[in-house]
């Protein structure tokens, strides 16, 4: 009997099975080209800007660096945007703390958004005063 354990004991370790398993972190990481061809409507805005992005898909925490220049002025406001895909726009679902480059920071996201934003279905858009519905605007993507 005891080699019958031993030999099912064996068996269910080979399968992976035998004890408890644990969540593997992978941090994924994302990418925005910001720029105002992107805007829906396009604009003829010559801004450029680029947001680097990870995800972590144990702790759902989205952490953003994202940094732009050439603006036709001050930031008035600068946001992730969702669920929308490229060539739609959508509402506000994560502002930033500053509108001043470089934007820095993190949180964590509800299981739905994680899955939008794996999706492709956010994008950042930087407002200003002469652009008030965006200047500049990128399409987060693995």
């Amino acid at each position: 009997m005891q080699k019958i354990k031993e030999l099912l004991f064996s068996l269910l370790l080979t399968a992976g099975l035998a004890g408890p398993t644990f969540a593997q972190a992978e941090t994924i990481k994302l990418r925005a080209d910001l720029n105002g061809s992107s805007e829906v409507p396009p604009n003829p805005s010559l801004a450029t800007g680029t947001g680097e992005v990870t995800f972590d898909t144990v702790t759902k925490t989205l952490t953003w660096s994202i940094s732009f220049t050439g603006l036709s002025g001050a930031a008035i406001g600068a946001h992730f945007h969702g669920p929308g895909e490229t060539g739609r726009n959508a509402g506000i679902v994560l502002p930033f703390a500053s509108a001043v480059s470089p934007i820095t920071g993190s949180k964590a996201v509800s299981d739905m958004q994680a899955a939008d934003i794996l999706a492709g279905k956010w994008y950042i858009n930087v407002h200003t005063e002469r652009n008030p519905g965006g200047e500049i605007r990128g399409q987060l993507l693995k």
